[in-house]
């Protein structure tokens, strides 16, 4: 079986829209694109490169798929990262698009969360959803998430897409790891496990 991670950048407040740049992502009018530039440190990146190095494949959605992969293949090939990011399977979710060119991308066929749940039952490595808000919630809805990995950033930004956005199932959650950076980002390993227990003090 394998293991579906969501990793993702932040807000305090809990926006994961647009981390890496002002026009990448201004549905419902989000102006404050680029949040995480500026909210980051170099411990960070370790954090990210450490977590990957135990993903097999990608899941994107498309605008995330769209984005990395109009940046990637161009990236600084130096950048050991990049090569890595190219040669990881990506798995691409899309009710929109009919083909994938990014190499090792594949477009999942028929409905998501089938999709999702053969691929959790085949044989490999885990495999993480990056970004790729609506993908997540989706996710989240289904149970088909193990493993959250997320960088809460020190920026508020108000409004936004949010990763447990409004409707989420009660989920309680047990702490693999947390780490405060030198900035200031947290850096949060949790797993779902179960409902939560309401009580009184």
């Amino acid at each position: 079986m394998r293991q579906i991670i969501v990793s993702t950048f932040l807000t305090l407040d809990g926006v994961m829209q647009a981390p890496g740049g002002t026009d990448e992502d201004r549905e419902s009018g989000f102006e404050c694109g680029g949040w995480q530039v500026h909210a980051s440190d170099e411990e960070v990146g370790e954090a990210i490169a450490g977590w990957y190095e135990d993903t097999e494949a990608m899941l994107l959605g498309r605008k995330t798929y769209d984005i990395f992969a109009s940046y990637w293949p161009n990236a600084d090939p130096d950048d050991p990262f990049t090569d890595r990011m190219n040669s990881m399977h990506k798995y691409v979710a899309s009710r929109t698009l009919t083909s994938v060119e990014w190499q090792n991308s594949t477009l999942l066929e028929g409905d998501t969360v089938d999709a999702v749940r053969a691929l959790k039952a085949s044989d490999g490595g885990s495999i993480s959803v990056v970004g790729s808000g609506d993908l997540a919630q989706t996710l989240i809805r289904h149970g088909l998430v193990d493993e959250y990995r997320l960088t809460i950033h020190p920026v508020i930004v108000g409004s936004g897409k949010r990763l447990f956005a409004d409707g989420a199932i009660p989920t309680a959650l047990e702490p693999v790891s947390i780490k405060a950076t030198k900035g200031g980002t947290i850096l949060a390993v949790y797993r779902p496990t179960g409902t939560p227990v309401y009580d009184s003090y």
